[in-house]
């Protein structure tokens, strides 16, 4: 990220507007998986996603098909996406939404693990605390001892995994291509991995159904617009936090939609998977500055 780009409150406030749309996102998913199959509805999400976009390639004369640079983490950054989303949507099919993205906020703990490898990041040993502490979160938000658990609450886990390392290949992309190319790419990825197997599992869609999920793609190409944009203008460790937000939106929306609100002990975990996250974003931001001081002071001496 070059110096002009560094901008992170502009990047935080485009964090907070992609975690504002991408609930609805969700939504859609779950109003779909009621009646489709989950293999159908991500391929849906992604099919849709790519149509929607397409106009805008021409508009802003984008030649989608060139190869793009660095191609082998462009695909790999939209199989990360592909594989998250068909986890994290067979998960909402049968648990609520609220539950199941607090096992997809593993993510930032995972991101702020694999940054000092693979951004070059600093990593302490403050942060492993907090990193621990969220995955006691995990374990308490999963409930794994009570009646009502549901084995497939760990698709979340595996949609948190493939989640983080799409943030952090985002980040690596950031700069290498439009927002709008790569995004593109990440939809079209999607829909070609999932097309020849969408087949076997094909039930014909209503008329509302096809505008559910042309809604759902529209959704999900403004969503993840915003959360390229956002890397563009700060780092991930200061933008993982705000992926809490989410949770926000989910749950005044499964509430509405869906009358569900989280038990105590769901809200626990829920609350300390937040309290660790937010608190590694601050070590690791703290950290980071440290070391930029002693470099330009490293620099500066004669």
């Amino acid at each position: 990220m070059s110096s002009n780009k560094r901008q992170p409150i502009l990047g935080i406030t485009l964090m907070l507007g992609a975690m504002m749309v991408i609930p609805m996102l969700d939504v859609l998913a779950k109003m779909l998986t009621s009646d489709y199959p989950v293999l159908q509805v991500t391929w849906a999400r992604f099919v849709f996603h790519t149509l929607w976009l397409l106009p805008f390639l021409f508009w802003k004369k984008l030649y989608w098909w060139h190869m793009p640079s660095r191609p082998k983490a462009q695909l790999l950054r939209s199989l990360m996406l592909t594989f998250a989303t068909l986890f994290f949507f067979g998960a909402i099919q049968t648990n609520p939404i609220p539950n199941v993205l607090t096992m997809l906020f593993v993510s930032p703990l995972i991101v702020a693990i694999l940054a000092p490898f693979v951004l070059g990041e600093h990593f302490d040993i403050f942060i492993g605390t907090g990193v621990l502490l969220g995955f006691v979160g995990i374990i308490i938000a999963l409930q794994p001892n009570a009646e009502q658990f549901q084995p497939s609450l760990l698709l979340g886990l595996g949609a948190g995994v493939c989640y983080a390392l799409y943030i952090i290949l985002t980040r690596q992309l950031s700069l290498s291509s439009p927002p709008l190319l790569t995004l593109f790419y990440t939809a079209l990825v999607g829909a070609a991995v999932l097309s020849p197997l969408v087949a076997f599992v094909w039930v014909a869609p209503s008329s509302g159904a096809l505008l559910l999920m042309a809604l759902m793609g529209l959704v999900a190409a403004i969503g993840h617009f915003l959360l390229i944009k956002a890397f563009e203008f700060a780092t991930a460790s200061e933008l993982s936090p705000f992926n809490y937000f989410e949770i926000v939106g989910a749950t005044i929306l499964s509430y509405l939609f869906f009358d569900f609100l989280p038990n105590r002990q769901g809200l626990i975990g829920l609350v300390l998977v937040i309290a660790s996250g937010l608190y590694v974003a601050y070590r690791t931001i703290n950290v980071n500055k440290n070391s930029q001081r002693e470099t330009e002071s490293t620099i500066e001496m004669p």
